[in-house]
């Protein structure tokens, strides 16, 4: 039973929060934004417990999905389902529960919520299929984990006004920076495989992508959220800038580790970005 709880640990990648930390973030900030402040402890923990399921689930779903593609990548051909340590319908057994406990506790919010769960977990099941046949499937994971966003205002004010769809558009691009730096790390297997990325797509681009995609974040935000005139916001947005910078010297040679890196480090973007939003919404 511990060798059995292990592996599931390891199947919704427990010990790599960075993960769900990418898909909190703007989630908080959304809540934030919304309420005009701290939104209060119900949602607080609602969408910080409901991150880390689906995260989790989307974890058991998308390793079923690339099983016979993650084999032949050295990064993932360890993965429990791909090394056959579980089978896959365990896993999406597994995934299936997780889903339930997160839907479970989005029962507890606004009906318009409720509906718009749908459709975060209609993009969410399409992503793993989406690197079949989109040029660019980080834009299909980037709609999936901006969802949130949507949510947090659906549940605090019922609707979902201007302001959310282009934070949403705004974080989109940062998961477009995020994703491409970690599509960099596995390009050469990608390309073997068959498999389609944003890093093969952009080719000699991509790093030059990458960094047009971390501007375009702060840029949306910056403008949407009215950053010139809240100082602590101007700051947040501008140590999530200056960390992007960094990551141009992590992925300017496009090596394996600094992409890697870079990719891990980004969760510290997201907080900046928050850090500013809460302290500007006191």
């Amino acid at each position: 039973m511990r060798e059995k709880i292990s592996l599931y640990l390891d199947l919704i990648r427990w010990n790599r929060p960075a993960g769900w930390l990418l898909l909190l973030w703007p989630t908080l900030s959304a809540l934030w934004v919304a309420s005009g402040g701290f939104p209060g402890w119900h949602l607080l923990f609602v969408f910080t417990l409901g991150t880390i399921l689906m995260r989790s689930a989307g974890c058991c779903l998308n390793d079923v999905a690339d099983r016979d593609f993650d084999k032949h990548v050295k990064r993932t051909a360890e993965r429990p389902v791909t090394s056959g340590r579980i089978g896959a319908k365990e896993a999406l057994i597994l995934g299936a529960v997780l889903a339930l406990m997160a839907f479970g506790l989005v029962l507890t919010l606004r009906p318009e919520t409720m509906a718009w769960s749908f459709a975060a977990m209609a993009v969410a099941v399409a992503y793993p299929y989406a690197k079949r046949f989109v040029a660019m499937p980080q834009a299909v994971l980037g709609v999936a984990f901006s969802f949130g966003i949507p949510m947090a205002f659906a549940a605090v004010t019922g609707e979902v006004p201007g302001i959310g769809w282009a934070l949403l558009l705004g974080n989109l691009f940062w998961v477009l920076a995020y994703d491409t730096e970690y599509a960099m790390v596995d390009r050469d297997d990608d390309l073997r495989i068959g498999m389609k990325t944003s890093a093969i797509t952009l080719g000699q681009w991509d790093v030059a992508a990458v960094m047009f995609f971390y501007a375009a974040f702060v840029g949306v935000w910056g403008v949407v959220l009215d950053a010139p005139d809240k100082p602590l916001l101007l700051a947040g947005l501008a140590v999530a800038a200056l960390q992007a910078a960094w990551h141009f010297w992590l992925i300017k040679d496009r090596s394996r580790d600094g992409c890697f890196k870079a990719f891990r480090l980004n969760h510290w973007v997201g907080f900046a970005a928050f850090v500013g939003v809460a302290l500007s919404w006191l």
